[in-house]
């Protein structure tokens, strides 16, 4: 049974998570967002209740 043979799977394996964890965050983290996040307001909204009958 070849599936039980480490020797091959392992190092694919192993290159994989090299590749995951060295060569793509630091393409990913280049990446710029084109707008700014801006940051929500403080002000509070004037929210009423409603006085609408339940039944």
């Amino acid at each position: 049974m070849p599936q039980l043979n480490p020797a091959p799977w392992l190092l694919i394996l192993l290159f994989s998570w090299f590749v995951l964890l060295v060569m793509i965050p630091p393409k990913i983290m280049s990446h710029h967002l084109t707008d700014e996040p801006t940051h929500q307001t403080t002000k509070k909204h004037d929210s009423t209740n409603w006085t609408w009958p339940w039944h």
